[in-house]
């Protein structure tokens, strides 16, 4: 296993996928469930492209819809290693629609996803370090270490919490 790799090594770039009417809403854009199902198959390759180790999704830390996608839309998907830990790692995804026709694009979508990767046990597993090369890529690996930080202080937090309530 490398010590450490790229994110270019793993990304997906330009990944795309036409909406049809069976992917839409009943407000007849997009639905945002079937865009997260498809970033979580992206996100799923770039993680085990990374690791080369079977990997699973962790957690979804964020969503964030910030326009919508419509009939006939394409969608064009990019996705990145952002950051790795002992046995996880962020990739972040960032999705635009293109206008087929005018190849007019707007971003309408990012997220992060984290996964784990597992041995042929299903245990967790150490991966490769991420090694950002870009003011790009040093500024997403330095985002994803604060966005862990915050992950971890909720997580204990809610833990305080709950234990606020008698337990049956």
């Amino acid at each position: 296993m490398k010590i450490s790799k790229t994110p270019k090594e793993s990304h997906v770039d330009d990944y795309v996928y036409k909406i049809f009417p069976n992917d839409l809403n009943s407000q007849g854009t997009a639905f945002g469930g079937t865009i997260t199902a498809l970033l979580d198959r992206i996100a799923l390759v770039v993680a085990e492209r990374h690791s080369a180790k079977v990997c699973v999704t962790a957690s979804i830390d964020a969503v964030h819809f910030l326009a919508a996608a419509k009939k006939g839309d394409n969608l064009i998907i990019q996705a990145k290693i952002n950051r790795s830990w002992t046995s996880s790692m962020e990739i972040g995804l960032r999705v635009k629609a293109e206008n087929a026709f005018s190849g007019e694009c707007h971003h309408i979508l990012s997220a992060y996803f984290t996964f784990v990767a597992l041995d042929e046990s299903g245990k967790p597993t150490p991966v490769p370090s991420v090694l950002p090369e870009t003011t790009d890529e040093k500024r997403r690996f330095e985002e994803a270490g604060h966005r862990r930080t915050r992950r971890i202080r909720a997580a204990k937090e809610q833990d305080e919490f709950r234990k606020s309530f008698p337990s049956k």
